[in-house]
């Protein structure tokens, strides 16, 4: 069993995102502190008004310095002038350095997000097929959009806050000092419990926040799912199911909610507790202290007002632990997928695969290879097959027979469990990734158009390539035609899927797609299947021209694709169970020759292959 990462170990990974920002997050840090003194000076101007104008307490020698300096008479009208004055300027300054940080900590903050996703997202690509047939859509949109703000939330609970609250209660506890220390002690006797309280509650809030999420990620998929789907959903009448079940799985993330809240608020009103409770003491104590001449007036008023600024700190420090806590939840769900080991790993020094100048490749081998998904559940076989440069091999076989997942090792989608895969005298694990992508060209069942312009699309292998060369792949694939009829020809942006397309005019851009590419190894995977018997017919001169030269596995539905092929795989159960040329199988007696006489002795019937 994988050993899960610390929580430390994954707060470690997220800080260095912040070190990437490290000299905007220094001036944030230097910004907080001054706006931490100065809240701490806040309460000031009162004590200048209560104690020195309104009252008979002299001022300290410092203050009738500056007045001095500034050759005034120190008169109540003067103090009650200049606390009014000192009063606004601490204002404007507060305000000033409030806006500052927000506007530099939601830039910096931002920053990171994006940096934070696009590993992500850097992630998700590098995952396996298999993780992705797993993996619902929407879950994957829901941890990249929604979870990844945690580096945000983990850097302000971890650094910017912890950082403006502790330096508030340091500077007002120092300036408390000063003025009566046993009432100081007495604000801040009650923390350790608050402490306390807080480290029992935030594991609890922290379970809660990630059924929440998990919660709100299945409406996700959900939603995702269905529109992936409309024209089922409305071919089947399932609306109204699928109403409901959305209704459903909205009230579970509603009382999911619920909970949270019910339980943050639990907190905050245990927090407000405490510190209602330490207020009081404070008042009562302090208020003793003034009758018996012990504290001032104004001493006293700003003692309250340091109580509110305590509490205010202190909650926003408790409510930092247990944000932190229901932060974690989504540090585990981002973590799931960058810690998942199911990327196709690259190896140090894998080198670049070796293409001669003519651009073809070297032989292609298959040994003793054997495959699956899932432990213990092989897909794949001791599966040998070896094919010259240039060369085509056809895989015919029933369905889940294992013809895709074969396929699939050659760009590496999966890596065999047993034997090796290997191009000339590479074995394609010491290649490089993207040499060897570069290499393959495909074409699949689902020509898989993105909601680009056509022009884009087919240059999505090359995006250099220039628009001659785009135009002749187009016309090579016999698609410029329809193309130039298009509203706005190549640069006629697509829909989803290329849904405005038809069938055989999607394939054909699929194909254009491959011919600008012109990559020495070719992947075709039931390209006609999906195709009426005519528009196939009208592809397969446009399949051929691809094939040419190349060296090409063809996965074959209709055994008409395949007759020329120089070498026909048939597969049973992962294992090669026939080889041979069209001729000779058709005559073997085997499962070969029945889907041939099934496919062409009864025109109408279904296809088994």
């Amino acid at each position: 069993m994988r050993k899960e990462p610390s929580p430390v170990n994954r707060y470690r990974r997220l800080a260095a995102y912040a070190s990437r920002r490290w000299p905007a997050l220094a001036s944030i840090v230097f910004l907080t502190l001054i706006s931490a003194l100065v809240t701490a000076l806040m309460p000031w101007p009162i004590k200048i008004l209560v104690d020195y104008a309104l009252g008979d307490v002299a001022s300290p020698v410092l203050f009738r310095s500056i007045i001095d300096y500034l050759s005034v008479a120190q008169t109540a009208g003067l103090l009650i002038v200049m606390a009014g004055a000192i009063s606004l300027l601490l204002f404007l300054i507060s305000s000033v350095l409030d806006v500052a940080l927000t506007m530099m900590w939601s830039s910096t903050g931002q920053r990171m997000v994006y940096d934070f996703a696009a590993d992500l997202f850097d992630r998700l690509c590098a995952l396996t097929l298999a993780f992705h047939s797993r993996q619902p859509v929407g879950d994957s949109l829901s941890r990249l959009s929604v979870d990844t703000y945690c580096v945000f939330a983990f850097v302000q609970a971890l650094l910017v806050a912890p950082i403006r609250q502790v330096f508030t209660l340091c500077t007002v506890a120092v300036f408390a000092w000063f003025m009566d220390p046993q009432l100081t002690l007495l604000a801040f006797a009650l923390a350790p419990l608050m402490v306390v309280t807080a480290t029992v509650v935030g594991a609890r809030l922290k379970a809660r926040a990630k059924a929440q999420r998990e919660a709100q990620s299945q409406i996700m998929s959900f939603v995702q799912r269905t529109l992936a789907a409309m024209p089922i959903v409305q071919a089947f009448g399932a609306e109204q199911r699928n109403q409901l079940e959305f209704e459903n799985l909205s009230i579970e993330a509603v009382a999911r909610s619920q909970r949270s809240v019910l339980l943050a608020n639990s907190f905050g009103f245990m927090n407000g507790f405490l510190m209602a409770t330490g207020t009081a003491i404070v008042l009562f104590f302090g208020s003793q202290r003034v009758l018996s001449g012990e504290l001032s007036i104004g001493s006293l008023l700003i003692f309250v007002a340091y109580l509110q600024t305590i509490r205010g700190a202190m909650v926003a420090l408790m409510s930092i632990y247990g944000g932190l806590r229901v932060t974690g939840a989504s540090i585990d769900r981002v973590f799931e997928i960058l810690d998942s080991p199911e990327a196709v790993a690259e190896r140090p020094g894998a080198a670049e695969l070796r293409v001669a100048a003519n651009g073809r490749i070297g032989d292609l081998k298959i040994e003793k290879v054997s495959v699956g998904y899932e432990a213990g559940r092989a897909v794949l076989k001791d599966i040998t097959l070896q094919a010259k440069a240039g060369e085509t091999i056809a895989l015919v076989g029933p369905t889940g027979s294992g013809k895709s997942t074969l396929a699939s090792l050659l760009p590496r989608f999966i890596d065999p469990w047993e034997g090796r895969v290997i191009i000339g005298d590479q074995d394609i694990r010491d290649v490089r990734l993207s040499s060897l992508r570069n290499q393959i060209g495909l074409v699949l069942q689902e020509p898989y158009l993105l909601p680009i312009s056509v022009r884009a699309n087919i240059a999505y292998g090359r995006p250099d390539a220039s628009q001659t060369e785009i135009v002749a792949a187009a016309r090579a694939a016999d698609a410029d035609e329809f193309i130039r009829e298009l509203p706005e020809g190549y640069d006629t942006v697509l829909a989803e899927r290329g849904a405005t397309l038809s069938g055989g005019q999607s394939q054909r851009i699929s194909i254009a797609r491959a011919l600008l590419k012109d990559a020495p190894i070719l992947i075709l995977d039931e390209p006609t299947s999906a195709l009426d018997a005519e528009t196939e017919g009208s592809l397969l001169a446009t399949l051929e021209r691809l094939m040419s030269g190349r060296t090409t596995i063809i996965i074959a539905h209709r055994l008409s694709t395949i007759r020329h092929a120089d070498q026909i795989v048939v597969l049973q159960n992962g294992r090669v169970v026939e080889t041979g040329r069209h001729e000779q199988l058709v005559s073997s007696g085997g499962y070969y020759q029945r889907a041939h006489d099934l496919q062409f002795s009864e025109p109408a019937a279904e296809s088994v292959a």
